[in-house]
Formats: C-alpha cells, sequence, structure tokens
C-alpha cells in the first residue's frame, strides 16, 4: 500500500516541498488547510505520515505545534531543514511594471517587504496559503496579479517567477518535523537526536539539575522550550531537542531522567537532519 503524506497547505506549498525532498518520490498527498486537519487525518488513519513545520530560523518555535504533538500522542520520526526561498510568480508574458497586486501568506509578505518597497504601485494582499495563490492564479488566469511562494509553486502552476530569492534575510530555514501514530521507524544504532517532554518540582535548581545529567550522559542540548502548564500557574513543561554519539548515553540518561522529574514523555527518536 502506497503511504499517504498528510501536509499543511496544498501542492506547492513548502510542506509538498520538504515532503517530496524528505521521501525522495512523488507521495499521495493529503492537502490539509490547518494543523488540526493534519493531526485529524493522521488519528483517523487518512494518511500515515505527517509534515510539521516546528521551527523558523528567523520567526523561532511555532509553539502550538508542540502542544498538538504532545496532546495528541503522535511521534517524531525524522526532522528535515529547508531552506526557505520567496519568488514573486506571474503568468506567463508579463512584467513587473504589469503587477498590480501581490498575494501571499501575511508571513511570506513580511519576510520580502524590502523588496516591495521598491515598487510602490503593487498592492500586497494577505491570503491563507502561498501555493493556494499561485494555483488561483493559473486557475482563473488571472493578470496584474502575483504570488509570493516557493519555486515548486511556480513549477506546478506554470507560472513565470520574476524575481527570485526575494526574502530580505537570505539564510532563512525552517525545521520540519515528520509524525506518526507510532515510533517504532529506525533501528537504535541509527538514532542520534530525540524530542522529549518534562514537568520538573518548583524547586530552587531542579531544571540545572536536569541539564547536569545530560552533560554527564554526553547529550547535546540543541533547543529547549518552556510552556505553562495550564492548569498550575507558573509551572511549566519543557521541551527538550538532544542529540548524542551514542543510543546508550541517551539510554541511561532517560533512566535518570524519568526518576528526577514528575512527568517525562518521549516525543521521538530519530536521525538528525542538519547536514
Amino acid at each position: 500500500m502506497e503511504t499517504k503524506i498528510a501536509i499543511q497547505g496544498i501542492k506547492g506549498s513548502f510542506h509538498h516541498q520538504v515532503a517530496q525532498e524528505y521521501f525522495q518520490q512523488d507521495c499521495d498527498m493529503d492537502e490539509c488547510m490547518s494543523f488540526d486537519d493534519l493531526v485529524k487525518s493522521l488519528l483517523e488513519s487518512k494518511a500515515q505520515k505527517g509534515v510539521m513545520a516546528l521551527e523558523n530560523s528567523i520567526a523561532g518555535s511555532i509553539i502550538p505545534n508542540y502542544a498538538l504533538i504532545d496532546r495528541n500522542n503522535l511521534h517524531i520520526i525524522g526532522e528535515h531543514y529547508l531552506d526557505i526561498h520567496m519568488n514573486l510568480m506571474v503568468l506567463k508574458g508579463q512584467k513587473i511594471e504589469d503587477i498590480k497586486e501581490v498575494h501571499s501568506h501575511p508571513i511570506a509578505l513580511l519576510q520580502c517587504a524590502v523588496f516591495f518597497s521598491q515598487y510602490p504601485h503593487i498592492k500586497l494582499v494577505e491570503s491563507g496559503d502561498t501555493a493556494e495563490t499561485a494555483r488561483r492564479i493559473q486557475e482563473q488566469k488571472l493578470i496584474g496579479i502575483g504570488a509570493v511562494a516557493a519555486p515548486i509553486a511556480a513549477k506546478l502552476y506554470d507560472l513565470d517567477i520574476l524575481a527570485a530569492g526575494i526574502h530580505t534575510i537570505q539564510s532563512n530555514k525552517t525545521r520540519f518535523v515528520i509524525v506518526k501514530k507510532e515510533n517504532k521507524e529506525l533501528p537504535k544504532e541509527e538514532i542520534n537526536k530525540a524530542s522529549i517532554k518534562f514537568e520538573l518540582d518548583d524547586t530552587a535548581g531542579s531544571l540545572a539539575t536536569v541539564l547536569n545529567v545530560m552533560n554527564n550522559c554526553k547529550l547535546n542540548l540543541t533547543k529547549i522550550q518552556s510552556m505553562p502548564i495550564i492548569e498550575q500557574p507558573f509551572q511549566y513543561s519543557f521541551f527538550v531537542d538532544i542529540i548524542f554519539e551514542k543510543y546508550k548515553h541517551y539510554e541511561k540518561a532517560k533512566k535518570i531522567l524519568e526518576l528526577m522529574t514528575t512527568h517525562f514523555k518521549v516525543l521521538g527518536e530519530y536521525k538528525n537532519g542538519r547536514k
């Protein structure tokens, strides 16, 4: 049976690009208009795996997605880092002087503000999805309207790229994770990264002690994200990513941390996607 992949957005979106690059093939896609819909697709077994953005090098963590993964007991089985390239695309044969409006996701427009400041005649219009605008331009043959989207969208919807790489900060990476309902994906010897969640007693130095244990067990902490526990004012959950050379070092730390924390959960064990 062919694996179906749930993505946020439609074909031509950055999530679609990640699915193609990570799985290295044209997969059957379940296009979901929100991350909640993506999770639902997995829980109802419409799709077997999902692609979910988790953090951006400029905008930071997408905190609601940490909560979605945790609350629905999904497992991270892999990760993929994507260089985000924003491109201005239009129906074939048009020049930049012909373009009156550019539609895209508000974050995409924000990241390209400096480029568009050179073209005051262009009105920027917010839309729900980068690729959806590109598709609409092709389907409705919209003259004078451009989209800001990924290169894959121009290819898919047969649009001309008027300007490539128009984002202001050129080093713009997003980390995506691959999620599914079960965690059994890789043999232990191939695993060198894990995502965990824990909660601590409200005692002085408790977090420092946990971090010390990780250090002593030769774990390299690459990310720590705190989230308030709604029912307990001023209490926090900690979401942590760690990389390690040997699985046995991680296993040892896991046993100690299970005893030291009031709540401990593994969100995923996988292969480090950072090149």
